[in-house]
């Protein structure tokens, strides 16, 4: 499929065919991140949205506690957080 570049105002925008979007499960106002390849390939993909228990996933449960944790654990109240 061949697209061509549009102005659109200060901006170029490239338009994606209804069926396209359609087949993507995407529609105007979706994010969707941008990157190239090396080879100069536009690599364009929706962008993800994490849950809590994607994050919590993610992390190491046996990982040691920054340095600096005991700092802020121990820090005075600053203002009026208290």
């Amino acid at each position: 499929m061949n697209i061509v570049l549009r102005k659109y105002g200060s901006s170029t925008v490239a338009v994606l065919p209804p069926a396209v979007l359609k087949g993507l499960g995407l529609s105007a106002g979706d994010a969707m991140t941008l990157t190239t390849t090396q080879a100069g390939e536009i690599v364009l993909a929706r962008k993800r949205k994490y849950t809590l228990a994607d994050l919590i996933a993610q992390c190491d449960r046996d990982a040691h506690p920054p340095a600096d944790l005991g700092l802020w654990n121990n820090a005075r109240p600053g203002g009026q957080e208290v």
